[in-house]
């Protein structure tokens, strides 16, 4: 049996996971969000480009180009995001296992050895991932908008 004090540091231990589920739960919220915006955009293009299709001429065919581009930019930009949300539910299972790893471990008399750090060390290089895919996600949706904007500003001159 464990002895009462022990069970403050157990507790307190399993509480620190808590906070990176904390800043994952935020990311992977807006990452969700992101990914509801790229949809939606997407969305847009392809109903943009289906009304535009019966009316299209040979001379409108660079337009059709440039949103074929946008298309597929945007589509990246859903599998970037896509691929930061499984990173960041990996973590959040990771730090969840963590918690209970070392909740485990102390019932178990601490023969779980290394597990909790793993679990804990594979969170974060997960939650690493997602930021990455994000940042890549972000960078591309900014080429994207300038590059939407300076169509834009084209068709405008």
């Amino acid at each position: 049996m464990i002895p009462d004090a022990s069970h403050y540091a157990i507790l307190t231990a399993m509480l620190a996971p808590a906070f990176f589920l904390t800043a994952t739960a935020a990311l992977l919220a807006s990452a969700n969000t992101r990914l509801a915006r790229v949809v939606d955009r997407l969305r847009a293009l392809i109903v943009a480009w289906q009304q535009d299709a019966p009316d299209r001429a040979e001379r409108d065919a660079p337009d059709r180009v440039q949103r074929d581009e946008q298309i597929a930019r945007h589509r990246q930009r859903a599998h970037l995001v896509l691929r930061a949300c499984r990173f960041l539910y990996a973590s959040v299972a990771c730090f969840v296992g963590t918690s209970l790893a070392l909740a485990t471990d102390a019932f178990l008399q601490f023969r779980l050895g290394p597990l909790p750090t793993m679990l804990a060390v594979v969170g974060v290089l997960s939650l690493l991932a997602a930021s990455v895919a994000m940042w890549r996600e972000v960078s591309l949706a900014v080429r994207s908008f300038d590059e939407e904007l300076d169509q834009e500003l084209a068709c405008r001159r």
